[in-house]
């Protein structure tokens, strides 16, 4: 099992947390795992980036180079168009349809848009909407989690179990609600499969 991930957003999205889970799941899958980040201007609306690099053999170099991402995970489309230059022929970007506007010269939407429905592999969902459904607006970054888990070859329980390590300091209903984020992010692009 090998997965090259390339996590992607804004400050104070969640990316970190959606790497924090991924690893602390490959971990108790007895997988490698090697980890870079670039937090750029971290604090709310900097670019935040991740290389998340899994497998069953040992992993030489934490880098992800171009064309080599099986998966980019994106909380933001602009961002996700940022990396596609690293993602393999046929890898997955698994992205927020919604923008966040943080720069006065951002892309039109549209544009945007047009260029992410280029890549053939592709889950686009509003991760914000379906995190309010679950009555949880905090846990867009656990929808798209779960819109990118089939992608990951990881085992659902060991993600969920990440989960639960990870906030269970907050408390049950912390965990609950961000494990049901999950699940409905998993929903949607399970359905988009089909």
């Amino acid at each position: 099992m090998k997965k090259d991930i390339i996590l992607a957003g804004v400050g104070g999205q969640g990316i970190l947390s959606i790497a924090t889970i991924i690893g602390d799941a490959a971990l108790n899958q007895d997988l490698f795992l090697k980890q870079a980040e670039v937090h750029g201007m971290s604090q709310r609306g900097g670019d935040v980036q991740s290389n998340l690099r899994l497998s069953s053999n040992p992993i030489a170099s934490d880098l992800i180079p171009l064309r080599g991402a099986d998966l980019i995970i994106s909380l933001e489309p602009m961002e996700a168009l940022r990396y596609l230059p690293f993602l393999a022929e046929d890898g997955w970007i698994v992205t927020n349809s919604e923008p966040f506007v943080n720069i006065p010269n951002y892309p039109e939407i549209d544009a945007v848009m047009a260029e992410l429905k280029k890549v053939k592999n592709l889950v686009l969902l509003n991760v914000d909407e379906i995190a309010k459904e679950c009555g949880n607006p905090r846990a867009a970054n656990m929808v798209l989690l779960g819109a990118a888990s089939p992608y990951l070859g990881m085992e659902a329980e060991k993600i969920e179990a990440g989960i639960a390590r990870i906030f269970g300091r907050k408390g049950q209903e912390v965990v609950d609600s961000n494990i049901e984020a999950l699940r409905a992010g998993r929903a949607v692009a399970l359905g988009a499969e089909n």
